[in-house]
């Protein structure tokens, strides 16, 4: 381009403020089971069973679900700010997502792990997908510097 600023086109700013929003509830969901443990997972709808495999959680699992939850709201942020570093913030996400995916489901299945989680784990999955797509779609047109 000849060094003109590229308007900021309404859609940037509509995946960005509904990535914020999404995002927001994976941090918040995270920062309540950090702080408020078993009654945050109880009224989550969450087993004793359920509850005691989260705390059986390694410590680097917390690790990992930190790095998506947070990185997806960051990237979000980067998204709305027009900066090029919201594609490795949101693919470190992703990564950090499915990890977490593998290890609850195949390597230490969670108990009692319903059909209605799977599918919210595919949604997530999706939406973690369209934002990272979203993300070097807007850095190849120039939208983020």
């Amino acid at each position: 381009m000849s060094g003109a600023a590229v308007k900021t086109p309404w859609h940037l700013w509509a995946v960005g403020v509904l990535g914020a929003l999404w995002n927001s509830f994976g941090c918040f969901d995270y920062f309540m089971t950090m702080t408020k443990g078993d009654e945050w997972m109880t009224s989550a709808g969450m087993t004793p069973e359920q509850i005691a495999f989260m705390h059986e959680a390694p410590a680097w699992m917390n690790a990992v679900w930190a790095i998506g939850v947070w990185g997806a709201l960051l990237g979000s942020i980067l998204l709305l700010l027009r900066n090029k570093l919201a594609v490795p913030v949101f693919g470190a996400s992703l990564v950090a997502y499915v990890i977490s995916v593998i290890h609850t489901n195949f390597l230490r299945p969670m108990p009692g792990a319903s059909s209605s989680m799977m599918i919210m784990q595919a949604v997530i999955f999706a939406g973690c997908v369209f934002f990272l797509w979203y993300a070097m779609r807007a850095r190849k047109s120039g939208l983020l510097t």
